[in-house]
């Protein structure tokens, strides 16, 4: 068992540190010895878990949609609204899904690197949630779930980008709630537009709270012991 959770460790941290090299570096620029140097971990010990470059890549980008994660809410709407800002403060200091989103839009990247992968696997994610949201009555009658998930998922992307190149993600969180000020006019009931919170802080505040939740359950594994 410490072996198994030592590997599963010792996975986590070269994926990290992937995450990391391809972020500042690209995937073309981006070689196993730097990925080596910033785990501070052996070639045999990559190898064992990742057979080459091309699949470390696909590893990072396989990672994207997990770190998106948030608690369930009742309105459907406001947890789809949660995840774009969740995913937007989790850009500021997560070098795995900062090298994962670089890897997605990275075209040099070769055949045997799906970075077309996490765009799919959003749009299959969210159109179940909005598809939640039309069952519980939260959408207009003329909404298409998968058409305005594509646009979101497209229009997230082009947001991100943008303020990368202009403020390093400083100012993603006021793009995103301008963004949701434009979408959910067209989506949302009007009697449910003023209970969705689309504050920029809403990402820190629901982070905070995953953590406290995190927190909680460890006191509670440790007491069970």
């Amino acid at each position: 068992m410490a072996r198994q959770e030592r590997a599963v460790r010792t996975r986590r941290l070269i994926l990290e540190a992937a995450g990391a090299v391809f972020d500042e570096h690209g995937y073309t620029a981006t070689t196993i010895s730097m990925v080596l140097e910033r785990a501070d971990v052996t070639k045999g010990a990559l190898y064992f878990h990742f057979a080459s470059k091309e699949s470390l890549a696909q590893a990072v980008l396989d990672e994207q949609v997990a770190l998106g994660a948030v608690p369930p809410q009742a309105c459907k709407l406001q947890e789809l609204v949660d995840m774009t800002f969740v995913f937007g403060q989790r850009l500021l200091s997560n070098s795995l899904l900062k090298g994962s989103v670089r890897l997605a839009v990275d075209q040099s990247a070769p055949p045997g690197v799906d970075h077309s992968g996490p765009f799919r696997q959003w749009v299959e994610h969210l159109v179940v949630v909005l598809e939640r949201a039309r069952e519980q009555g939260e959408l207009l009658p003329t909404v298409q779930p998968r058409q305005t998930v594509e646009l979101l998922v497209g229009a997230f992307a082009g947001l991100q980008l943008m303020s990368r190149a202009l403020t390093d993600r400083e100012d993603l969180a006021e793009r995103i709630s301008v963004l949701w000020g434009h979408i959910l006019p067209s989506i949302a009931l009007p009697g449910l537009l003023i209970g969705i919170d689309r504050r920029p802080d809403r990402g820190i505040r629901v982070l905070a709270a995953l953590d406290a939740a995190d927190d909680q359950q460890a006191a509670m594994d440790v007491a069970a012991r």
